[in-house]
């Protein structure tokens, strides 16, 4: 199986690693996501793949990793006939050293990354090589 590698965006106070993490095994629907692009990228998940938990608001960093448990569905949180989707969610481990959007910037080796990019996009694709880049920078080897 190949595994894709995503970093999803949430608002601390809305939804935090913390919350995912006490979600365990079962998980929590990744919901709410109202952008077309983002909504493309949820359909393109696949159970098994991986995504970077990322904490926006005044934190802006990297803070754990996360696994897709349940692909694309209809998203519960939104209104009868509008086409959004939501997947399933499970913490897999906290990054040792969480990685800043500052730090992020600082590398070279990221300046195509689409957080870098599109900095509004709540989920977004990351290559391989991006995902082992952050992966070390969060003091951890890439899984």
């Amino acid at each position: 199986m190949i595994v894709a590698y995503w970093l999803m965006k949430t608002e601390p106070e809305e939804f935090s690693w913390d919350d995912q993490v006490k979600r365990g095994a079962k998980g929590e629907p990744w919901s709410g996501v109202r952008n077309f692009t983002a909504r493309r990228h949820l359909k393109e998940m696949k159970r098994g793949d991986k995504f970077f938990f990322y904490h926006t608001g005044t934190e802006k960093r990297v803070v754990g990793i996360g696994e897709v448990i349940e692909e694309a569905y209809r998203d519960p949180t939104a209104p009868t006939g509008e086409p959004w989707v939501a997947v399933t969610t499970s913490a897999v481990e906290p990054l040792p050293k969480p990685v800043t959007l500052v730090a992020v910037k600082a590398e070279p080796k990221l300046k195509d990354m689409a957080l870098v990019k599109y900095a509004r996009l709540s989920v977004q694709p990351v290559t391989p090589a991006e995902w082992t880049l952050v992966c070390r920078m969060g003091g951890m080897a890439a899984r």
